[in-house]
């Protein structure tokens, strides 16, 4: 029985590397967006108070928020991702998440801001998102759009955690779901 297991186990762990070697593939290789959900900052939504462009008054990465965006970019770059097209929500969390992955510049792009609490804005601004997708050249690079769960679900239909990347095919105006890249523990 613990033999059986022990070959479960080696089935499922490389099934879910060669897995994820397929997507940091498909990522280098354009045609693909990678979606992904800020590192973790404690809380759920925005405090009372909250303002745009003060971050005294948002919630904030955590220090291992800060520590797994920042393995993030390191495990991005041992992947052969140097650089990329970084977008990020306005939100201070997702800001200092793609800015810890240290691959280039990062771009404020209103279209990933948070509609948690203005739910009727998701088909608007998923809209906005995949013309910005469609109209980017993943070809020159990778695209990385850092944004919040609620944006991330109503674009793939999964329930991203913290940290997570999506990474999407790029179908048109469509994006197709290839698969998830679990965060590092």
């Amino acid at each position: 029985m613990r033999s059986l297991m022990t070959c479960l186990l080696l089935l499922f762990s490389t099934g879910a590397i060669a897995d994820d070697e397929s997507l940091w593939a498909a990522l280098r290789a354009g045609g693909h967006v990678a979606l992904m959900r800020h590192a973790p900052a404690p809380g759920i939504g925005d405090p009372a108070g909250f303002v745009l462009g003060d971050c005294s008054t948002q919630r904030n990465l955590s220090p291992a928020g800060r520590a797994q965006a920042t393995a993030t970019g390191e495990r991005l770059r041992a992947q052969g991702i140097t650089r990329a097209t970084l977008h990020s929500s306005r939100w201070c969390r997702c800001l200092d998440t793609a800015r810890l992955l240290g691959l280039g510049p990062v771009i404020p792009t209103p279209a990933l801001d948070s509609f948690f609490n203005e739910r009727d804005q998701a088909a608007e601004r998923s809209a906005a998102v995949r013309a910005l997708v469609r109209d980017a050249d993943t070809a020159a690079g990778p695209l990385i759009l850092v944004t919040h769960q609620v944006n991330i679900t109503a674009l793939s239909g999964v329930y991203p955690v913290s940290g997570e990347l999506i990474i999407m095919r790029i179908a048109g105006d469509e994006l197709e779901l290839a698969g998830r890249i679990q965060p590092l523990p």
